[in-house]
């Protein structure tokens, strides 16, 4: 009896991730809103992209997913405008979700290049932005989208903690950065640091392979920082891993990819979601699931059913073989 207690209270600390610290009872999957507002194009937001931004929130909210996270700059800043317009036309939404945004990223344009931006100006007017296209008050989680190398420490965290200060920010988190920019960042910082979101997926597998090549020819192919899986973990940092379904790789398409390793994996992914009586989506997802790091998978399907059939993940409990199995089929090669 005592076995089936604990294996009971491990599941139940499993589901309980690193952001749940800091947004009580969110879920274990988030949703990515780059695919909503119409495109990456100069057209206006329809009444339409507002229609399919209110079925993707009801959708998720039905199925567990309640973190929403945006970009100032996904699809031109259109993905937040639908979705502050679909909150505008019911506002009881907004008490049922979190919602988390970036800034930082700078498109190119007036003469000058694509660049990232951390100043206390861009930052500032960035946030205001982002609440007024999403029709709130606040941001749960505001994002710094990539690494500035121009950033002034100083003037970047009294910024942060303005914001925090004037109620337009409750945390603050990191995007694409590695351990030692998150510490030098939480040095200056009187807030905690309650996310990184990076790419992790069954496909890229850097997050990975930096651990298990260490002392062996190839490591240094690994684009993943050394030792930021463990930072985050040993911070209680939500790992938050985009790009997490692998552009549907694995799915139906995979079984006929001309890599061998692709349609292995796709092949074995088919054959677990079989087993599981899931869709290939959940199986993916739950390759993430199932590391000791708690990662938190943000989906971008707008495809209702594929949301649905990855909400499902949670669910999934992959033994370690199946795991391990997961991970050198889509490796290509055998662990050193």
């Amino acid at each position: 009896m005592t076995n089936s207690i604990e294996s009971t209270n491990k599941t139940n600390d499993k589901k309980s991730i690193p952001l749940s610290n800091y947004l009580p009872n969110v879920g274990q999957v988030a949703y990515g809103c780059m695919g909503l507002g119409g495109g990456w194009n100069d057209n206006p937001v329809t009444s339409a992209d507002v229609a399919q931004t209110r079925s993707v929130i009801d959708t998720a909210l039905e199925s567990g997913i309640n973190l929403f996270d945006h970009a100032d700059i996904y699809t031109f800043s259109k993905a937040e405008q639908a979705f502050g317009q679909a909150l505008q036309q019911a506002p009881e939404l907004r008490e049922q979700m979190f919602i988390q945004s970036k800034c930082g990223i700078r498109f190119e344009g007036e003469g000058n290049v694509g660049r990232y931006d951390f100043s206390v100006d861009w930052v500032s007017q960035s946030v205001d932005g982002i609440l007024n296209r999403l029709n709130t008050e606040k941001l749960d989680v505001l994002l710094l989208h990539r690494p500035d190398p121009l950033m002034e420490l100083d003037d970047l965290a009294r910024v942060l903690e303005h914001l925090k200060a004037q109620g337009k920010v409750d945390f603050f988190g990191v995007s694409n950065m590695n351990s030692h920019q998150i510490q030098y960042l939480q040095s200056a910082l009187g807030q905690p640091i309650v996310a990184n979101q990076v790419e992790m997926s069954l496909a890229k597998l850097d997050w990975l392979n930096d651990g298990v090549m260490i002392n062996s020819q190839g490591h240094h192919q690994s684009d993943f920082a050394a030792g930021t899986l463990e930072h985050c973990q040993m911070n209680n940092i939500q790992l938050q891993a985009w790009g997490c379904l692998a552009q549907g790789r694995f799915a139906e398409q995979g079984l006929y990819s001309e890599h061998e390793h692709v349609k292995k994996t796709a092949h074995y992914v088919a054959q677990l979601a079989n087993q599981y009586g899931v869709e290939s989506e959940a199986i993916v997802l739950a390759f993430l699931l199932r590391h000791p790091a708690r990662i938190q998978p943000v989906i971008g399907t707008t495809n209702l059913d594929r949301i649905k059939a990855s909400a499902v993940a949670t669910q999934i409990n992959l033994s370690r073989e199946e795991w391990y199995n997961l991970y050198v089929y889509s490796r290509g090669q055998a662990l050193p």
